[in-house]
């Protein structure tokens, strides 16, 4: 790990010193104090002019989030508008300079002239018209709407309406064609993800291109709250090269806001099951140096005390008897704080963003069951995690050369995840001790919680994640892009309760990974054609650590480790192209080979999620498939529409899983990866969006697939999983609502999950399947929003499940019910 970790470092340092030769000479750059300042030094030496302005419907309505790319005299430089729709370049020289301006679904040129100084530019949007530029018309077309034409199956999720409602990030993404969340329970609960039925580690989740799991559980998609995010891309079944990684069914990146801006946002929500939750960020640049300090923040708290009933929600009486109730959850509270600070340089000659900074988060989760919701609940096991990790980011478009990019993003630091489970005390749903037959209070003779004995089990993890791309364009239609991760690993566990001999005793395990991609882009015809070629290699290391007393030749006792350690290669490939039939109508396709790594649970177990080891798991491959259509958008009068259409193939070797169930199993507390066989994946999703004159809009998706596995020679249904998923939206907006120059928003969502089973057929005797069935699902959401006239402030109130409908996730597990939220949002964007 220390190797890898270096290499990106000095690789840093080389590109930074070759950046400023033409400042510096050779001989001073062997100085180490003043290479150090040209970390910090700016080079503003003919930069100092500043272009800025307020981006303006044709209304004269603020359009906040406009992105906005100024290119001219070999500057490119971006920036967006905040919510105030104040957009801000600094340190240009005189001359004249293009402006992109991207606004939704619509794209517009501009010229601007700056003569030695400061040129106040507002930009007037007109939606109902294309843009010209030297005469030539410019069809409109957003970034989201760029992507989603590159020939992979993507869509993109923007953030900027869900950052001011009481949304999930979670949340959010289960509104995507495609995406099931899969959560057991309610805020802070384990979250897995499936794309077109490919789900847990196939699917890697990545947070600026960095794998998630390096965070820890403390920083996650239940924590980060949608206002730190810039958008959401979600790949599904063929993943590009750039987000170089061992992911099977596909790939959700979580793009962070990088607005270079200065702006301050903070929000304020709460709501049932006593749920309060904050957050904070901000950025602050210094015009003249490009000096940046940015940090955002984040606390959350529930007690997620939601009522459960249900087979396993009983009260055992005298006799054994049990009686079904109605219960609450007691012992499920979750608590999460975390935060980023950076401070570095943005839209400088040596970067166009460079910061150095600090990433810490911490925990707690209450455990109220296992795996399954069994007769008696937890009471008095809670795990606590936390993180501190040091980050580096250093982007740079045109370096040395136009066309050649440089994008670096590193982290490294530890995270620790203790699990307290000391009560042997037995309790029942009522929160109420538990009773034998005999009516006498039960305690369970190992001592804890859970089987295996009262334990305050810590795991100790260094870890470090570094992400290098290099990409470099010949021309507009011909680019290569080389991508190296390096993820790793190191553990150690130890629990308090065990004695010196025994913590001595315990084993260390090491886990290491590079993948490296090799990418070519191609666009032919006019841009009709867009083509993606990738080749992807896999490397993963593991090394498990177990001292052992043996005797040595000389019959002494001694310890030693034993070793088992395992280094596993392979290569993937694939492709991804599309085509434009008309200006209106495009065909994607895509395919990969590609290899899933067993992660560290799978492999290494982890007591806080009750999952055991598994040293013996293979890999999991598969040959993924797309072929679709996108048609639109499609514009008559004030309507718009888009629709788009996806059918995918998946065919799976070792796909990793928990076990094909059966009856006998099905109250376990304890859950084990294992390889649950080869198989097949396929069906099709479809999503249609319709806007009238930007004030209604709707969408609606379906999601429908088969997913079977040879389990014995057989080829079953995989269980626990949801074969068919709806999700539709409506938005509608009002203006100048009791006040002038605000805005009211009310939102409805569905969300509609076909039946499925967690038990595999036993044969053609179905009498009592009916039993491990999880019945069709309706859940429907209503909410709404206010922007005052300033538009700082926005106050928002939504319903969760407006008719209490009852809701089941993974393995029957019961989630929240009717629940309302009130949240407050504050922008500033002037100091």
């Amino acid at each position: 790990m220390r190797v890898e970790g270096l290499f990106h470092l000095s690789l840093f340092l080389f590109v930074l010193n070759l950046n400023k030769h033409k400042f510096v000479s050779n001989k001073l750059l062997m100085k180490p104090r003043l290479l150090l300042l040209l970390f910090i030094l700016p080079l503003t030496l003919s930069a100092q002019n500043t272009l800025s302005g307020v981006v303006k419907d044709a209304n004269g309505y603020i359009v906040p989030q406009t992105e906005i790319v100024l290119t001219g005299g070999g500057i490119s430089q971006k920036a967006k508008a905040n919510l105030q729709g104040v957009y801000s370049f600094q340190n240009l020289p005189s001359g004249t300079f293009t402006l992109e301006i991207v606004s939704g679904d619509f794209i517009a040129f501009d010229q601007v002239t700056i003569k030695e100084a400061n040129l106040r530019h507002d930009i007037k949007l007109d939606n109902a018209k294309d843009y010209e530029l030297d005469e030539v018309a410019i069809r409109a077309e957003s970034i989201k709407t760029k992507m989603e034409k590159q020939g992979f199956a993507v869509n993109v999720v923007n953030t900027e309406e869900a950052a001011q409602r009481n949304i999930q990030t979670n949340e959010l993404l289960n509104t995507t064609v495609g995406v099931k969340i899969r959560q057991n329970g309610g805020l802070g609960s384990q979250v897995q993800y499936s794309l077109n039925g490919l789900s847990g580690s196939a699917v890697r989740i990545f947070i600026d291109g960095i794998p998630i799991s390096t965070f820890g559980s403390s920083f996650n998609l239940n924590s980060i709250p949608p206002a730190m995010i810039e958008q959401i891309e979600v790949y599904k079944g063929v993943v590009p090269g750039h987000l170089s990684d061992d992911a099977l069914g596909g790939a959700i990146n979580i793009v962070l806001d990088k607005s270079a801006g200065t702006n301050l946002n903070a929000s304020v929500s709460y709501g049932s099951f006593n749920t309060f939750q904050a957050s904070v960020n901000g950025l602050y640049r210094f015009d003249k140096s490009g000096f940046t300090v940015k940090a955002s923040g984040f606390h959350n708290y529930s007690d997620n005390d939601y009522e459960v009933s249900g087979r396993s929600v009983v009260v055992t009486g005298l006799g054994g008897v049990q009686t079904p109730i109605t219960a609450r959850r007691f012992n499920d509270a979750y608590r999460s704080t975390g935060g980023v600070v950076q401070v570095g340089y943005t839209d400088v000659s040596w970067a166009d963003q460079f910061y150095v900074g600090f990433t810490g988060s911490d925990d707690y989760n209450e455990v109220q069951h296992g795996a399954f919701m069994t007769i008696m609940p937890y009471k008095g096991r809670f795990y606590e995690s936390d993180a501190a990790l040091a980050n580096l980011t250093y982007q740079k478009k045109d370096l040395f050369t136009e066309g050649f990019d440089v994008n670096i993003n590193g982290y490294y630091g530890s995270r620790n995840r203790q699990l307290s489970d000391t009560v042997a005390a037995a309790y029942s749903w009522n929160g109420e001790r538990a009773i034998d037959f005999r009516g006498n209070e039960y305690e369970y003779t190992w001592g804890s919680q859970q089987e295996g004995g009262p334990t305050l089990a810590k795991i100790s993890r260094n870890v470090a994640s570094i992400r290098t791309g290099l990409s470099y364009a010949f021309n507009d239609n011909h680019k290569v892009l080389l991508n190296h991760m390096y993820s790793g690993i190191d553990r150690e566990d130890s629990d308090e309760l065990r004695s010196v001999l025994e913590n001595t005793f315990v084993g260390t395990r090491d886990l290491h990974k590079n993948i490296v991609s090799l990418t070519y882009e191609v666009n032919a015809f006019n841009d009709r054609l867009k083509a993606s070629l990738f080749g992807k290699y896999y490397q993963q290391k593991t090394i498990s650590k177990d001292p052992a007393i043996v005797t040595n030749e000389a019959g002494n006792r001694v310890i030693v480790d034993e070793v088992v350690s395992s280094n596993k290669e392979f290569e993937g490939y694939g492709f991804a192209a599309s085509y434009g039939i008309t200006p209106e109508v495009f065909l994607l396709a895509s395919a990969e080979k590609a290899i899933r790594l067993p992660n560290e649970t799978e492999i290494f177990g982890n007591d806080g999620d009750n999952v055991v080891a598994n040293a013996s798991i293979n890999p999991e491959q598969s040959n993924n498939y797309n072929l679709g259509f996108r048609f639109g958008a499609f514009t008559f009068n004030k309507h718009r529409v888009t629709l788009s259409t996806n059918v995918f193939t998946r065919n799976i070797k070792d796909r990793i899983g928990l076990p094909i169930e059966n009856s006998l199993n099905v109250d376990d507390e304890l859950i084990v990866y294992v390889n649950q066989g080869s198989g097949t994946s396929q069906g099709f999703d479809a999503q249609v969006n319709y806007v009238y004159n930007d004030k209604l809009s709707a969408n609606f998706n379906i999601s429908k697939f088969d997913l079977e596995i040879e389990n014995r020679g057989t080829e079953v249904a995989v269980p626990n999983t949801p074969f068919l998923t709806m999700n539709g939206n409506l938005r509608y907006s009002l203006d100048n609502l009791f006040q002038k120059k605000s805005r009211l928003d009310l939102f409805y969502t569905l969300y509609y999950t076909g039946e499925f089973s967690y038990l595999v057929p036993q044969g053609s005797n179905t009498v009592g399947d009916d039993f491990f069935k999880v019945p069709e699902q309706l859940a429907q959401d209503f909410g709404m929003s206010y922007t005052f006239p300033k538009k700082r402030f926005v106050l928002s109130f939504d319903v969760k499940n407006i008719f209490d409908k009852p809701l089941y996730d993974n393995l029957s597990v019961q989630k929240p019910g009717r629940a309302f939220y009130l949240k407050l949002n504050y922008s500033i964007n002037k100091f």
